[in-house]
């Protein structure tokens, strides 16, 4: 059996299926990834500075350029793909119970997956969120605010310093979101990766955690992960195009 066709009935007969995803199940909907061949960091390491709250909250220049990327962020034209639908079609047929995500882009919702089974345990980028009072707003509003000339727009409520209500390097995630994650994984039948190298921390270790509690592993992603050795089938190929063939 090939690891197609053993993916496939791991995922038919396994029970519950957690997914966890990451920015390889984007990629094709012209969403760049971070560190692959052609990502963000791998092209242009200074822009990883961007991401880090310590150089966010301290440097108004970083944040000033912070709010011109998000201007011109892909994930505001990009529509999901094949990928992201498959995931909606697992669902839908009663295996998916919990989908948990590396993402900010908001596709998986967009696509129609039931926002009550997301985690979106890096957060969002659909929202702002003030650093000082936590208040929250629909990111396009603050985004208004940019294109009519604030380059570094404070919060309205109480003056503080606004970002994406995404994790930065240098946040916690948030411990009711990664709790609901490792729950999920606990009680899983199937736990399947989807475009994620499995090396962030401490999402990465929902994986041995799975394995640890007798849930079988299915990984599907381009370039090989530290915890391949401990999946039942290993699938590396176009996201868009393998995962609509896993859906039973």
């Amino acid at each position: 059996m090939d690891d197609l066709a053993r993916a496939r009935d791991v995922l038919a007969r396994g029970g519950p299926v957690v997914a966890l995803t990451g920015a390889g199940i984007s990629t094709d909907s012209g969403i760049p990834d971070f560190r692959g061949p052609n990502g963000l960091w791998t092209r242009d390491p200074e822009a990883e500075r961007l991401s880090d709250i310590s150089y966010y909250l301290s440097d108004p220049e970083i944040r000033r350029k912070s709010w011109l990327n998000r201007l011109d962020a892909p994930a505001w034209t990009a529509e999901p793909n094949p990928g992201h639908r498959a995931l909606v079609d697992l669902e839908r047929n009663g295996l998916l119970t919990d989908l948990l995500t590396q993402n900010i882009d908001g596709l998986h919702q967009l696509a129609g997956s039931s926002p009550e089974i997301v985690v979106e345990l890096h957060g969002t980028m659909r929202e702002s969120i003030c650093m000082s009072c936590a208040d929250r707003r629909d990111m396009q509003t603050v985004l208004d605010r940019v294109r009519a000339g604030e380059a570094d727009p404070s919060c309205s409520k109480c003056g503080g310093i606004l970002k994406s209500a995404t994790v930065s390097f240098g946040q916690s995630l948030d411990p009711e979101n990664l709790w609901k994650a490792e729950q999920a994984v606990r009680t899983a039948g199937v736990l399947l990766t989807v475009g994620t190298s499995l090396g962030v921390y401490p999402v990465a270790a929902l994986v041995p955690l799975a394995a640890q509690c007798g849930v079988e592993i299915v990984i599907v992603n381009a370039e090989p992960t530290p915890y391949d050795d401990l999946a039942a089938a290993v699938i590396r190929d176009s996201i868009s195009e393998v995962l609509p063939k896993l859906v039973p």
